[in-house]
């Protein structure tokens, strides 16, 4: 069995989505043009092609390797890279100097052009590269006020000469004033790449808080949600969670991890939690629907009620919500769209068909 092409979807299907330039299939499968030699992403801006002078993939490398050259305006091998190298290497410098301010000068002698850096930001991270400093340098205030710092500490060492100017920066980055940033609990965040497509990762101390793609509607109302009715205040960093989230999710899209071991922290309704722990034992490569969930949790009649819980997971794919499918067999709804849960189990019948075979 060829495990590619047990991943994509019907011909038809990707036809579509190309044509309607479909951006909820970001990743799950690539466009190759015969004609020109180019593929693309099936959102790519370009001139659509003729349907029948189109082939389809499931991965960028298998575009390259049938001789195909990655498309200069949608940028394919972005999908499935890590941050390219001038902006690792920036993220570096960064991480070795926090304090240091970044002009425009200094990124051009670097050889960073600031209007190339300000759109990959925005891009990617949802604000500037600047504006990405400055949370990040709250955050580390935020991080030394939880640990004894006065106000005044922090204000000076996240390089702010007037301590109104920081109470008002520090207030507007995480809805809490500095006086009450003792009481809560820092919650870090940073982007994943993945093949289909940019996630956002957020983790406290106690474990994996959310894991979202960053193009799914609710995302907004959820990080609200976590700061005002959770106390959360966010900031970008790392710690451990997030390093260990990242290291299985690749092992995962790789078809080599078939369950997650990082740590959770999952705060809800009781009934809420209740339904997350079921969907968190449906087996790698199962489905189940939710008037089953509902009967396993002794309330065969909560079918919409587990339904409504399942919509209110926060972290995909770790807790497998792609996995609840309809009574009827269909996919129903899906946060990250229906062809990225599509794609999730096909990924995981397929690596389930490849071991099988190889037991025999």
């Amino acid at each position: 069995m060829n495990l590619q092409n047990a991943m994509l979807p019907p011909h038809a299907e990707m036809v579509r989505a190309m044509l309607e330039r479909d951006t909820t299939y970001e990743g799950v499968f690539f466009t190759a043009v015969k004609t020109t030699g180019i593929f693309c992403r099936p959102s790519c801006t370009a001139r659509k092609p003729k349907p029948e002078n189109v082939e389809f993939f499931a991965h960028a490398d298998d575009c390259l390797s049938a001789g195909y050259r990655a498309c200069l305006r949608c940028k394919p091998l972005d999908a499935a890279a890590i941050a390219p190298d001038w902006v690792q290497k920036l993220l570096q410098s960064v991480d070795a100097d926090p304090e240091l301010r970044w002009s425009d000068a200094q990124l051009l002698a670097e050889g960073i052009e600031p209007l190339k850096l300000r759109r990959w930001f925005k891009q990617h991270f949802g604000m500037t590269f600047h504006a990405w400093l400055r949370t990040r340098r709250l955050g580390m205030a935020l991080g030394g006020i939880k640990q004894g710092d006065s106000i005044d500490s922090a204000a000076f060492d996240s390089g702010y000469e007037s301590l109104s100017g920081f109470r008002d920066a520090f207030q507007k980055s995480f809805h809490i004033t500095p006086g009450r940033a003792a009481n809560s609990e820092p919650l870090l965040f940073t982007r994943l790449t993945t093949p289909l497509g940019p996630m956002i990762a957020m983790a406290e101390r106690r474990g994996l808080v959310l894991l979202e793609f960053l193009d799914r509607p609710a995302l907004t109302r959820e990080v609200e949600a976590l700061q005002n009715r959770h106390g959360y205040a966010v900031a970008p960093g790392h710690n451990a969670h997030l390093q260990q989230i990242e290291t299985e999710l690749a092992q995962y899209f790789a078809g080599k991890l078939t369950e997650f071991k990082v740590p959770l922290h999952l705060p809800g309704t009781e009934f809420s939690r209740q339904v997350w722990a079921e969907l968190a034992k449906i087996p790698y490569g199962q489905t189940s629907t939710y008037g089953t969930i509902a009967a396993l949790l002794g309330k065969p009649g909560a079918s919409r009620a587990v339904g409504l819980a399942n919509g209110h997971n926060r972290i995909s794919i770790v807790l497998p919500c792609h996995r609840v499918i309809g009574a009827d067999g269909s996919l129903t709804g899906y946060g990250g769209g229906q062809p990225r849960k599509a794609f999730l189990l096909r990924l995981e019948n397929a690596a389930v068909q490849v071991t099988r075979q190889l037991a025999f």
